[in-house]
């Protein structure tokens, strides 16, 4: 049996109080990256052995393994401090072309409206116009 060393802490069981709240493990870049790698190297009898040791089910690694093939977790880096700046709006060139076509429609809408204003009361004028011709025939015998 092999002495302790005196830089060897004793062990110190575990705290029984659970919390109130369980905080949610979560791992960084690099550790995802590490455990993905260290799994894709794994033979397949392996690989369960890391998942137990890490604490991992499948499902965490299938989902990493896709975040890193679509490139999301190399593109992961801390947010810098201090308050955000607003989103550039994509969309801002095409909400002015859309009023400024918007604008456009209606103009060419209110001078249509008057246009068929103008055509109806000259149909007016003219079914009355033709009427007093009528009018006018026939008192002179003309029809």
């Amino acid at each position: 049996m092999k002495p302790l060393s005196p830089s060897a802490a004793p062990f110190s069981p575990p705290d029984p109080e659970v919390s109130d709240r369980p905080q949610r493990r979560t791992f960084s870049v690099a550790d995802k990256l590490r455990i993905l790698e260290e799994i894709d190297r794994a033979r397949p009898g392996d690989i369960g052995a890391v998942l137990r040791r890490e604490g991992l089910y499948s499902s965490n690694v299938g989902r990493w393994r896709r975040q890193r093939d679509a490139g999301q977790l190399h593109g992961l880096t801390p947010a810098k401090p201090g308050p955000r700046s607003a989103p550039a709006n994509s969309n801002k060139g095409d909400l002015e072309r859309l009023q400024r076509e918007n604008a456009r429609l209606r103009e060419r809408l209110t001078r249509a409206q008057a246009v068929m204003e103008l055509q109806k009361n000259l149909a007016l004028v003219g079914k009355r116009g033709g009427e007093w011709r009528r009018d006018d025939e026939r008192r002179r015998g003309l029809r």
